[in-house]
């Protein structure tokens, strides 16, 4: 069985079928532009929309929920994260015009109406979101420096924040002030890929 139909039994046919045109749409985009390297497109599924989905497993965000994707690139982990919640609504945000209109493209073709995209460096976005999602932009503490405006106490909507990140990154946690928990991916996904990779949940 596919691992994406395997792990995630609970979604609907119509988002299994969103999500596995994901591979097509983004080959077809990535002979036209570099949206992502040519090698990872060979374990697409594995490396951008099961990592995606990682963050689904720790939380499925309470309907009416708006999350900001922070340094998205090709759209991920914002893609698929909208496919699989559906009431929420999703803000990619990227200092990359020509891969935004890739996420523009691909989200029409999917239908997908609760996904923006916005044409910005994070520490000139400002707005109001119950969480911040990304994979591994920056280091953590740089990271917290750059959304602190987003997700300081001046902003009382706010929730937390989920970082994929892999490796060892120890040194990083003891540089910032915010409670964490980590979520170890090799004990969710079997794949060799995940060994190393974490969800970091990151509350103010």
């Amino acid at each position: 069985m596919d691992a994406v139909r395997r792990y995630f039994p609970e979604l609907s046919s119509i988002q299994h079928e969103m999500l596995d045109q994901l591979a097509h749409l983004y080959s077809d985009w990535n002979s036209k532009i570099n949206v992502i390297s040519r090698k990872d497109m060979d374990f697409f599924r594995e490396r951008h929309v099961l990592h995606s989905l990682a963050i689904f497993k720790i939380i499925q965000f309470p309907e009416g929920s708006t999350i900001l994707d922070i340094g998205t690139g090709g759209g991920f982990p914002g893609i698929p994260l909208a496919i699989v919640n559906p009431t929420c609504s999703f803000v990619l945000l990227d200092s990359i015009g020509k891969k935004l209109k890739v996420i523009d493209s691909i989200s029409k073709s999917l239908g997908l109406s609760n996904v923006e995209t916005i044409h910005s460096r994070v520490e000139k976005h400002h707005g109001t979101y119950n969480y911040i999602i990304s994979r591994a932009v920056t280091n953590l503490p740089n990271f917290m420096r750059l959304i602190q405006h987003l997700s300081g106490k001046q902003n009382k909507d706010f929730s937390s924040i989920y970082y994929l990140k892999g490796g060892d990154f120890d040194e990083e946690l003891n540089r910032i002030k915010y409670d964490y928990q980590i979520y170890e991916l090799k004990e969710i996904f079997e794949e060799e890929f995940f060994e190393t990779k974490k969800v970091i949940k990151l509350t103010p």
